[in-house]
């Protein structure tokens, strides 16, 4: 859908709920890893860009302290008192909303409501980010109707502290951070500890394209919980051998086999991956501009494998779809994306063999599975910010 189609179709049903036309306008980008699956938590670094699929949220201001919030993408609706928000849950999706709210408020802002439509073309549940790319939008569109200055940094922490603590998910900085910094024409090389960012240039003739399994995730349940808290064990127990770390970025391979035997075996396993997919980040970071093809496909075969077997995040509509994009024309390098457990997977494809891969895998993939997926390119897009100035 063009934006100008779009907008019309956000307009005139902001105007059938609210019967006025829209006064502000706000956009943020969902985004994919290219490499670095859950080494944000683990202060560590990620090679992610924004992309050019992200969530509008349409808007008019409110006098009453309210904000209603309906979506044109999901069932339900929030409509919240800005000074009930600790006694206020709707156990939905506007529960981002609410958490975002509750979170500006925690940090000292003045908020004013507002009645609010959202638009999404990022696929929810699919490891694109989408909670993110709306707690984002929402920041921005508080910033706009309550008039306090725009810090993309601040935002992304409040809007962090919003999932984990409100909606209750304790992810890491990266979907907020990628939201809210991420830069047309390029990738970001994220360090989730000092929060700082590198551009990254994608060598030309190579597109990026998403692959969706169809396999939705819900990643509030055990699994990620797990996975962190087993990443958090392993740091534990080394600290008794090294005082100085204070997270797996900070152990080197060799020291963790020295003390092999000191771990359980599925916490080695969390923490060796951790400790790879990391060098693979800073390793891609060298490579993606370059755009040796044999090189790109070795990190992401490495990063797939090691998030299927030490890691354990991988499902049968993964593996399915791993072996579809292996086999397509065009491709050069395939892997995971997001958290794993289902959702979209990522390649990286010649750039004139585009149609032919995504034909060829939507095929495979049906073949194989009985699901139709999903299968389109995307480019880096600019950060969260006001649409329609």
């Amino acid at each position: 859908m063009i934006p100008a189609e779009r907008k019309q179709l956000v307009s005139d049903k902001f105007q059938a709920l609210f019967g006025s036309q829209p006064q502000f306008w706000s956009r943020a980008p969902g985004r994919v890893d290219l490499m670095g699956s859950h080494t944000d938590y683990n202060l560590g670094y990620v090679m992610t860009m924004s992309i050019d699929r992200d969530i509008w949220i349409a808007a008019r201001p409110r006098q009453d302290q309210r904000v209603v919030i309906h979506s044109l993408n999901a069932p339900g609706f929030g409509d919240f008192a800005l000074d009930t928000l600790e006694q206020e849950r709707g156990c939905n999706w506007a529960d981002y909303a609410r958490g975002v709210a509750w979170a500006l408020q925690k940090s000292g802002y003045q908020l004013s409501g507002f009645d609010g439509l959202v638009h999404s073309s990022v696929p929810i549940g699919s490891g694109l980010s989408s909670s993110a790319a709306l707690e984002m939008a929402c920041a921005v569109m508080f910033q706009i109707i309550s008039g306090f200055e725009w810090r993309p940094v601040e935002m992304a922490l409040i809007c962090q502290k919003a999932e984990n603590q409100y909606v209750g998910m304790n992810c890491g900085i990266l979907d907020q951070f990628s939201s809210g910094l991420g830069q047309a024409g390029n990738a970001l090389l994220l360090d989730c500890r000092l929060l700082e960012t590198r551009l990254t240039p994608i060598a030309e003739g190579i597109k990026v394209v998403i692959c969706d399994t169809r396999a939705e995730r819900n990643l509030t349940g055990s699994e990620y919980g797990e996975r962190r808290a087993q990443c958090e064990q392993g740091v534990a127990i080394l600290r008794h051998f090294y005082p100085d770390i204070a997270a797996l970025r900070d152990v080197s391979l060799p020291q963790l086999e020295e003390h092999r035997a000191d771990l359980p075996t599925v916490v080695y396993q969390r923490c060796r991956f951790i400790i790879e997919e990391n060098q693979r980040v800073l390793d891609l970071a060298q490579e993606l501009p370059i755009g040796r093809a044999a090189r790109l496909l070795e990190l992401f075969r490495a990063s797939y494998q090691g998030a299927r077997d030490l890691y354990q995040i991988s499902a049968p509509a993964m593996e399915a779809m791993q072996r579809a994009m292996l086999t397509a024309p065009g491709v050069i390098a395939a892997r995971q994306a997001g958290a794993g457990f289902g959702g979209c997977m990522v390649a990286l494809v010649e750039e004139n063999m585009v149609a032919a891969f995504a034909e060829q895998v939507v095929h495979d993939y049906a073949q194989n599975t009985g699901i139709s997926s999903v299968v389109y390119p995307v480019s880096s897009a600019a950060g969260a910010g006001k649409l329609y100035d």
